[in-house]
């Protein structure tokens, strides 16, 4: 009832990508990303500790090159190349799944969770775009909520905490889904009804860009938009 798609995004049972514009860019963000995810990971540990924080931002490094190679690998596996957007998402996989246990893993786990992530969004990016018919166009359900719940499970199993089991993490993964999935169908449900959760198909042509802004961000897009 909620989701929309993008115009011309599903037709005749196949899914159309609709790439972004620029992967130098998109590369240049990832590494962004990655440089700041040391500030919130680096702070898991409650202290301002250099011993605990640096291992944490080892951990948090080493993940996220491990999806690098795991995400490259399953994309060459399944789609026959090593599709870039793939191994930028594997990267990001490997620090989402990281998060959770950042401080509580050693660094060889931290090696293993990340490969696991990059791997595991390559398969959640196909499975949802293809059969689940969601339009994600960064593949941030296969990130977050995949990789999140895989991290969030890989400290039951990997923890060097003896406090920290599988179960218990398990319990935490559907309670936070419970509660996210009830409180996002009631707040979008609402914005649906009222002010609605799309733009018109005259303004998704033109691009955001005209219609929220009233300009554009490159020079002349508007005219090949309308083409």
């Amino acid at each position: 009832i909620l989701l929309s798609t993008m115009l011309g995004k599903y037709g005749n049972g196949t899914s159309k990508a609709i790439p972004g514009h620029s992967m130098p860019l998109a590369t240049s963000g990832v590494f962004l990303l990655w440089l700041g995810w040391f500030g919130f990971n680096g702070g898991s540990v409650l202290s301002a500790d250099p011993g605990p924080v640096s291992y944490v931002l080892v951990t948090t490094s080493l993940a996220a090159a491990a999806g690098i190679i795991g995400a490259m690998f399953m994309s060459e596996i399944v789609q026959k190349k090593p599709d870039l957007s793939m191994v930028l998402n594997g990267s990001l996989a490997g620090l989402v799944g990281i998060t959770a246990g950042a401080d509580t893993v050693s660094v060889l786990s931290s090696i293993i969770i990340g490969a696991i992530a990059g791997a595991l969004v390559v398969i959640a990016v196909i499975f949802i775009d293809t059969k689940l018919r969601i339009d994600d166009p960064v593949g941030a359900l296969s990130v977050h909520l995949v990789c999140g719940i895989w991290g969030t499970l890989a400290v039951g199993i990997f923890s060097t905490n003896p406090e920290h089991s599988f179960m218990i993490q398990l319990i935490g993964v559907a309670a936070y889904g419970i509660v996210a999935a009830t409180s996002a169908f009631v707040i979008f449900g609402i914005l649906k009804a009222t002010i609605g959760i799309r733009v018109s198909e005259q303004e998704e042509k033109q691009g955001l860009d005209i219609g929220e802004h009233g300009m554009e961000s490159y020079a002349g897009f508007q005219v090949f938009s309308n083409q």
